[in-house]
């Protein structure tokens, strides 16, 4: 599609809506918008770092405990993202505001995580991890649109970046912490990681007490309106064909990355049997993903989404292929870094590109994307754990991973030409 048809009308700003900019004070919107993306970054950090990710640093303990095999490992991991997907294609639904979402959302992760140490029951852990699965995407789906339409109203949109830092800072945390204190067991992990998240929902609760509304007029700068613009400008039908495309190639990189961040720790400590360096690549993800979400968040407003898509699953793919090719500490660690570095930055891209097609109406088109990268997630780990059984190796899931993610930025490339 031509880029100048993808680019939204600049909507007139009505005289009462510059007065309430003015009384709003620029003084103000600074802390504001901190305030607001702080408080996105704690949600994610929760519900996508502790909630779905702890599972990978604590899933060689739960290994080594005996109380659970590769195989059901794998089968724990692929229900999460299962619950993932039900969830993200129920935010089409759902219509509560957004704002009470995230605060059930911050609530149910922290009963969730602490559920998961105070059972042993591997069919209470089943239904446990799916649900917590639903609960990640709701929170993400509805903790995005709520932080970004917030940013976008105070003519923030810079801050947008550190929204998605939230995972990286939660994968850090989480592996550090099991790095540090593993000798106590998976149980106190579980058990840990929840009064932590409690403490930090306590924290941000009150700025999720009232729900934002949409704007009755966009922001005016040029920034603003190619990030978050109110009303597309572009053909319908065209739109319909790029929604499709977003979401059919959103769930590539849910495939592609989902082996390695499950099974990380996992292949590392086969590759390198008694070494120290398998408990630090997990938090080299977390803190490659911190930097990869605030230097996206800063790339110009005017470049292509999907060509920065594709360059991100590239990325990926090389990570992945380091880890085959290379694999020892260097390997591992590099490999880890570029994994990490695109990873919030797909998604602050995706997400960018739905506002672009949709607006303030975005939210449905998040899930749905959303849903076909929880697709790719179910189905990453249900191919690698029965793989990796009979062959003895992960490098024959990792190398269909590389593929795929390849195979996407070509795809994202060819919709750039149409």
């Amino acid at each position: 599609m031509n880029d100048l048809a993808r680019r939204p009308a600049v909507a007139r700003v009505e005289p009462h809506a510059a007065m309430t900019a003015a009384v709003d004070g620029d003084a103000h919107r600074p802390d504001a918008a901190r305030r607001a993306a702080l408080a996105c970054m704690v949600t994610l950090a929760v519900a996508l770092g502790v909630g779905r990710f702890a599972f990978t640093p604590l899933l060689p303990l739960m290994l080594h405990g005996g109380g659970l095999d590769l195989r059901h490992g794998g089968w724990l991991a692929s229900l999460n993202y299962a619950g993932y997907f039900a969830g993200a294609l129920s935010c089409v639904a759902l219509r509560i505001p957004h704002a009470k979402i995230v605060r059930a959302g911050l609530a149910a992760t922290v009963l969730l995580t602490l559920a998961m140490g105070l059972t042993q029951q591997f069919w209470i852990w089943a239904i446990v991890r799916f649900v917590a699965g639903a609960v990640s995407a709701w929170t993400f789906v509805f903790a995005s649109q709520w932080g970004l339409r917030r940013l976008a109203q105070l003519d923030a949109n810079e801050w947008g970046g550190v929204i998605y830092t939230g995972p990286g800072f939660g994968i850090v945390a989480t592996g550090l912490l099991v790095s540090a204190a593993g000798g106590l067991g998976a149980r106190a992990g579980w058990i840990g990681f929840g009064l932590v998240s409690a403490v930090l929902a306590v924290l941000v609760w009150k700025t999720f007490g009232e729900d934002v509304r949409a704007p009755a007029s966009p922001p005016t700068s040029g920034a603003a309106n190619a990030n978050t613009p109110a009303t597309p400008a572009a053909e319908p039908g065209a739109r319909h064909v790029d929604a499709f495309w977003l979401v059919l190639l959103y769930g590539v990189p849910g495939f592609g990355y989902i082996i390695t961040a499950t099974f990380l720790p996992v292949i590392a400590r086969h590759a390198l049997p008694g070494s120290a360096w398998p408990d630090l690549f997990w938090p080299m993800f977390g803190a490659a993903l911190v930097v990869g979400a605030l230097v996206g968040a800063r790339l110009p407003f005017h470049w292509d989404n999907r060509l920065m898509l594709a360059g991100c699953y590239v990325l990926q793919a090389v990570g992945i292929a380091l880890g085959i090719v290379w694999p020892n500490a260097a390997g591992f660690s590099f490999g880890s870094v570029l994994i990490g570095l695109p990873f919030t930055a797909i998604t602050l891209f995706a997400m960018r590109e739905a506002r672009l097609l949709r607006g303030e109406h975005a939210a449905a088109l998040m899930g749905y994307a959303t849903a076909a990268y929880g697709i790719g997630q179910i189905a990453g780990p249900l191919v690698a754990a029965p793989l990796a059984a009979a062959t003895g190796s992960f490098s024959p899931s990792l190398w269909l991973a590389a593929g795929t993610l390849v195979a996407g930025a070509l795809g994202l490339v060819w919709r750039t030409r149409v």
